[in-house]
């Protein structure tokens, strides 16, 4: 069991929560470029990079959950765990392109603040999911073993599992 607050009986606060994080992240790209010249259009085009593939990431988390598609981290009832697609190699993929696109935002844009923005993007994803995985594997007998065997919310980067 999670010691992480419900924030209520689905989780709903956390999703509150992740949007008001995501419009920190965008209003921040827009504060102003930090660094111009080479380097500015290196972090450019990588950041374009980065928000093409966690827009790539997301998007196929999305599609692969068809019917389980919930905004909410607790599971709906009627859900059957996803284990195929991209959820083969990584729980939160919707987690992980989103972190991924705001990186690569914070990169494109030059700022600084959008950069420590998506760094607590991650961080909350981190407890998000968390909280979420709680559920899960209440909900679903599998869960623990599909846990085991996945990456949380960046294919190849990060902690191995768990």
């Amino acid at each position: 069991m999670s010691r992480l607050p419900a924030l209520g009986p689905r989780g709903e606060g956390w999703v509150v929560i992740q949007l008001i994080l995501l419009v920190v992240v965008a209003v921040a790209g827009l504060l102003g470029p930090a660094w111009s010249g080479p380097v500015r259009v290196a972090t450019s085009i990588i950041g374009a990079l980065l928000i093409a593939g966690g827009m790539a990431l997301a998007a196929r988390g999305l599609r692969d959950l068809r019917g389980a598609l919930t905004p909410l981290p607790r599971p709906r009832a009627d859900a059957e765990l996803v284990e195929t697609g991209v959820y083969a190699h990584i729980r939160h993929p919707i987690y992980g392109g989103l972190v991924v696109g705001a990186a690569g935002w914070g990169l494109l844009t030059a700022s600084p603040a959008a950069l420590v923005a998506a760094a607590g993007l991650l961080g909350f994803f981190e407890l998000k999911s968390h909280r979420e995985e709680a559920w899960l594997e209440l909900h679903y007998a599998g869960y623990a073993a599909y846990r085991a065997r996945t990456r949380r919310l960046i294919p190849w980067i990060g902690r191995s599992r768990g």
